[in-house]
């Protein structure tokens, strides 16, 4: 799972503390392998990556199979509830 994330952001910091914190979405993510892109800094590196994904800008999560390919019809972007998220996790899993 690759999750953007930015300090200013405000739906990325709703997301760190309704979603992300929730005991069930840990133990869901437990399975995963998670990687944080913080592009708080916006600078050329944070917007090349942005574009690589096609995003204009986070909170955006995006979620990859063994074969290294992003598994598109999961993408999160904007916020998501915990009970949201969990809905779309358990059809991935």
């Amino acid at each position: 799972m690759l999750d953007f994330y930015a300090d200013w952001c405000v739906a990325c910091q709703e997301m760190e503390q309704f979603t992300f914190s929730d005991a069930r979405v840990k133990s869901a993510l437990s399975q995963l392998v998670l990687v944080q892109a913080d592009v708080t800094e916006n600078d050329s590196l944070a917007k090349s990556l942005l574009r690589q994904f096609d995003l204009i800008g986070p909170p955006a999560v995006l979620f990859f199979g063994p074969d290294r390919q992003e598994r598109k019809s999961y993408r999160i972007v904007g916020y998501l509830s915990s009970e949201n998220f969990l809905k779309r996790l358990n059809q991935l899993i």
